[in-house]
């Protein structure tokens, strides 16, 4: 197996579990069960888990583009 594919495989699993970590329309507490308030900015933890989600994506469609390309 090449690096290209190992970086796939992690940078996959680690996708999936930031995806996972995130609530749809809610900030992180009321995922947990505080209270539902309407915020449409993201603060804090969401902001930086939704920050990684996007850096996560780019390097594994990169690493997928490159294992092809080479």
């Amino acid at each position: 197996m090449s690096i290209y594919n190992y970086v796939t495989i992690i940078s996959m699993l680690l996708m999936t579990l930031l995806i996972l970590v995130q609530t749809r329309g809610a900030s992180l507490g009321a995922g947990l069960g505080s209270s539902g308030e309407i915020n449409t900015e993201r603060r804090g933890t969401d902001k930086t888990i939704y920050q990684l989600t996007i850096v996560l994506a780019t390097v594994f469609t990169l690493s997928i583009l490159l294992g092809i390309i080479l």
